[in-house]
């Protein structure tokens, strides 16, 4: 087992909210080390989008030019994956596979979350492709075109509506059709409603043409929707003992303070729903206040002395 010497923050995870925390705490002068396992959330995406002056940036290139940026102010990063984060004394210690530890006097998660897929054979496939869940991030690349929702969330139909704003042809699949307020509501947007199963996706010429449903019919389509289940990476927060909702997710407060003195969060680990831009600028904030609350330490230890 080797040990490096303490750092003032070490960052878990290496996207966009943990390279923005990065960047910002090394051009504060602080010692940062990343630990980065190398699984970006949209890496199946072909570009990201909604992030102004990178609009239409593949993810791998914003990451590429983010470390490059972080690594100029003198920031480590490690690739690497974390099996084991304790408290260690005043500080942190950080365990990685094949035994290296890190410790630092704080830490911030950004690890991210697993998107878990509706057992629909051939969605995984095109996932990240004619398969999305976000209209925001996708929205436009499918304007005007055939869009399917598969209501295998409370969130479809909140989904469909917003889709229904880029294209008129909108359809949305479900095993119990809307009532009441919910159907008026999808009928006044023209919201197509399909009563069934959704089974496979149908692929021809390496594009989808459409959803096959368990009777056998076919509604067809150039793009999918789905919301999955959101299953945050957390076990650096679990390890350290960090307090979590009902929703399943980390207690954080607006700056990302967990609580746990001295542990932050940031990112789709507390928002799964924050886009790329929503999570760097989570990153920033939460930089910030670490910054922040490490000069307020060494301030109460001087005047303690």
């Amino acid at each position: 087992m080797t040990e490096t010497t303490e750092r003032d923050v070490l960052i878990i995870g290496g996207g966009p909210a943990g390279l923005s925390a990065a960047l910002v705490l090394a051009r504060a002068r602080r010692a940062v080390t990343v630990v980065d396992a190398g699984e970006p959330r949209n890496a199946t995406a072909g570009h990201m989008h909604g992030f102004f002056t990178r609009d239409g940036m593949p993810p791998q290139d914003l990451l590429k030019t983010g470390r490059t940026e972080v690594r100029g102010y003198g920031a480590e990063i490690i690739d690497g994956r974390v099996e084991h984060t304790a408290r260690d004394g005043a500080g942190f210690a950080v365990t990685l596979a094949g035994g290296t530890r890190l410790r630092s006097r704080q830490v911030l998660v950004t690890t991210g979350v697993t998107d878990v897929l509706p057992d629909v054979a051939g969605l995984r496939e095109r996932w990240g492709r004619e398969v999305q869940m976000c209209p925001y991030c996708h929205g436009w690349e499918v304007r005007d075109k055939r869009i399917v929702v598969l209501a295998t969330s409370p969130q479809a139909l909140h989904q469909v509506t917003l889709l229904s704003q880029w294209s008129p042809d909108v359809t949305l699949i479900t095993e119990q059709p809307p009532e009441g307020e919910d159907a008026a509501r999808l009928d006044v947007r023209g919201v197509r409603v399909v009563e069934g199963e959704a089974q496979r996706v149908i692929v021809e010429d390496d594009r989808v043409t459409g959803i096959e449903l368990a009777d056998g019919s076919v509604t067809g389509c150039d793009a999918v929707f789905v919301a999955p289940t959101f299953v945050a990476k957390d076990g650096p927060l679990t390890d350290l003992g960090c307090a979590f909702g009902d929703d399943g997710f980390v207690e954080a407060d607006a700056t990302g303070r967990t609580s746990v003195p001295g542990v932050w969060a940031a990112g789709n680990v507390v928002n799964p729903m924050a886009q790329v831009i929503i999570a760097a600028s989570a990153g920033a904030m939460a930089a910030a206040m670490i910054n922040a609350d490490l000069i307020e330490a060494d301030i109460a230890a001087k005047l303690s002395a």
